[in-house]
């Protein structure tokens, strides 16, 4: 290490080592403050102002009774949201969306938002400024189809007669993602019947639109979509439209009854289809047009599930996109245990704990269609959702669980250990990657239908999931020479490096998580600190710091003409990936470590805690994006204390895989 680097542990460091005590324990004790009765951690987690307005729309769609007071709240919500240029953004401060305007206006109106409140007028005439709700997106257009405001032309063809493709043919349900598998099949069923809402109101948008809402066709070629594919299934759609009509009626009857007892067999309790509110609002619309009653108890237990999905407080009210407790619980275990206080350690073994159950060890999901072969053994993002157990959630939770035996041995947690590393080792793609809930979900040809206008219809392996798994093996005592799995997840991420030297992130935004994830991974693989790989990275990061001392990043960064990263003000969880990038590639005594923690001590609040109304997450890249409110509690605690803990210790080497 150099003397720069040791200078900056003996000057700068020591000024903020009482402090730093301080903001551990503030913070310690203001997580433990949002631990549940059982011992487990839910945090809030907010997307955009599309799923509650979805809500609002969904109520309506149903003709079910008014709450006028829940709608209020709501109204409020997304009155609060609505950005300076008039229109509804994807992320806190962020640019004009015409998809999330046109609902956010849509649910507003149809609350009772008078159209000439001021309000109401700047979202207009933003959105008829930049051409008019025509250039909604497939999903946006789809809703409005059902509500009577465009037709069932301005729409991709969606032949429930999909459900009864064989595996070989180009399109095939496990051909795409999770999420849009779970999405798709109740679509499906409302693309063949063609509902129309009971909207009791009657409300309209037509003033949304420079031209007559009816007259539309089909959506525009989407700016990642390739001219070729796109006319190939352009055309492809031409003549299903054509021909639709005269599919066999018992055909297209088998077709729906193989819809619904997909839907049924994954069904989920309240936890919903898929355990995600697209899936569930469609599920419960699907049942509405199959003549199924409020009471029909498949469809009455996803309708409440939809309404746990909804966060109420005093003067308002949003509708979440799911629910994220085995996430939020093993990050926050963690933190607890990198902080190891007694008051921390006990609370982190209740969570790992709540944890055990909740691993799926019978169920085989969707996942298992291209791995038959491998038994399940992976956690859930949600509470439940056996059928999409995810490779992210399982080995935070293995390398968590892992942290806990060593610090107290005991066998309790050895078994659950060994089935998650079994399932995620057998997950792993062609490629040497893993993605998030699928494998070998390779077939990118598939985002170029007409559907796929949000180019988000798969789920290939990507940098920051694949680095994770290599964590977990790494941590578990694997490496390159013992475990080709590891060894070509390396090579995974020795090719996927940019040349800047970060990576992408696919889950978090955007470079900076995705450069946290990897450093953690190479460096507890046992990758040479001074490997160029690893001191690119470093470099990178210590090259983009704030000058406050700490690190942001705007989700523009994704766009598809790559520009690399993009700055933006401070955000306490960014700054703490980049931190734990940078500590696991040996740099704890880098003076640019040092101003991130001061950073963190100097905006910690009175409660312990650091505001943060940015997104860090990322649902689908330019197009949905999360705000998970947990990560601004534990990611800044996991960081202080992994300082600390590496500054009282010889080695200063990150020992774990995060």
């Amino acid at each position: 290490m150099s003397d720069q680097m040791h200078s900056g542990i003996s000057t700068v460091g020591t000024e903020i080592d009482g402090a730093l005590g301080a903001s551990i324990g503030s913070a310690t004790r203001a997580l433990l403050g949002y631990r549940q009765s059982d011992g487990h951690w839910v945090f809030e987690l907010e997307a955009d102002c599309t799923i509650p307005a979805e809500y609002v729309l969904l109520r309506h769609y149903l003709g079910e009774p008014v709450d006028s007071v829940l709608e209020a709240k709501i109204a409020n919500y997304l009155r609060r949201v609505q950005g300076a240029h008039g229109g509804w953004p994807l992320v806190h401060d962020g640019d004009f969306d015409m998809s999330a305007s046109v609902k956010a206006y849509f649910a507003l109106k149809m609350i009772g938002d008078s159209v000439d409140a001021p309000h109401m007028v700047r979202a207009r005439d933003a959105m008829r400024s930049r051409g008019g709700a025509i250039h909604s997106n497939v999903f946006t257009r789809f809703m409005l189809a059902m509500f009577g405001v465009m037709t069932w032309r301005s729409v991709p063809v969606l032949p429930v007669e999909i459900m009864l493709l064989p595996m070989w043919s180009p399109f095939h349900l496990n051909k795409i993602s999770y999420w849009a598998r779970t999405t798709i099949v109740p679509l499906l069923v409302l693309a063949a019947l063609k509902p129309r809402a009971k909207n009791v109101s009657s409300v309209g948008i037509d003033e949304l639109f420079l031209q007559d809402p009816h007259s539309i066709g089909m959506t525009a070629k989407a700016p990642h979509q390739s001219w070729g594919w796109f006319l190939l299934f352009r055309g492809l759609d031409s003549v299903l439209r054509t021909i639709e009509p005269l599919f066999p009626k018992k055909l297209r009857a088998r077709a729906i009854d193989a819809a619904v007892a997909f839907i049924e067999e994954r069904l989920n309790g309240e936890d919903g289809l898929g355990a995600i509110y697209p899936p569930m609002a469609n599920a419960v619309m699907m049942y509405e047009v199959l003549g199924k009653p409020a009471d029909y108890p498949p469809r009455a237990v996803t309708r409440r599930g939809l309404d746990k999905l909804l966060v109420i407080g005093e003067h308002e009210a949003y509708c979440q996109p799911c629910v994220s407790p085995v996430w939020d619980t093993s990050l926050t275990c963690h933190a607890l245990i990198e902080a190891g206080s007694e008051e921390a350690l006990p609370p982190a073994k209740q969570g790992l704990d709540w944890l055990v159950p909740r691993q799926e060890l019978d169920v085989k999901g969707d996942w298992a269609v291209k791995r038959p072969e491998v038994r399940p053994g992976g956690w859930a993002f949600q509470y439940n959702n056996a059928y999409y157990p995810d490779l992210d959630d399982t080995a935070v939770v293995v390398m968590a669980m892992d942290r806990a035996r060593r610090s107290e041995p005991s066998p309790a947690y050895d078994a659950a250990i060994a089935r998650g590393r079994e399932w995620i080792e057998g997950m792993q793609s062609r490629d040497g990657g893993w993605a998030a809930f699928d494998v070998n979900n390779l077939e990118y040809y598939l985002n170029n239908i007409p559907f796929s206008d949000h180019g988000a219809l798969l789920d290939p392996p990507t940098e920051d999931v694949t680095a994770r798994c290599i964590s977990m093996l790494a941590q578990l005592g694997d490496t390159a020479a013992n475990s080709k799995a590891l060894a070509d997840g390396i090579d995974y991420l020795r090719r996927t490096q940019l040349a800047e030297g970060s990576w992408y992130g696919r889950w978090g935004l955007n470079y900076i998580y995705g450069t946290w994830s990897a450093l953690c991974a190479l460096n507890a693989a046992g990758v040479d600190h001074q490997d160029p790989v690893i001191r690119k990275a470093a470099d990178w990061l210590v090259s983009i710091q704030n000058s406050d001392g700490g690190w942001g990043e705007r989700a523009t960064s994704y766009r598809l003409d790559y520009r690399g990263f993009e700055g933006a003000p401070t955000t306490a969880s960014q700054t703490a990936w980049a931190l734990l990038g940078l500590m696991a590639a040996g740099e704890v005594g880098n003076p640019a470590v040092a101003r991130g923690m001061e950073y963190l001590i100097a905006t910690q609040t009175e409660k312990g805690l650091w505001d943060e109304p940015n997104y860090t997450a990322t649902g689908f890249p330019r197009v949905f994006y999360l705000r998970y409110h947990g990560y601004s509690k534990f990611f800044p605690l996991w960081a202080l204390a992994r300082y600390r803990n590496l500054r009282n210790t010889n080695s200063r080497v990150v020992g774990v895989g995060m």
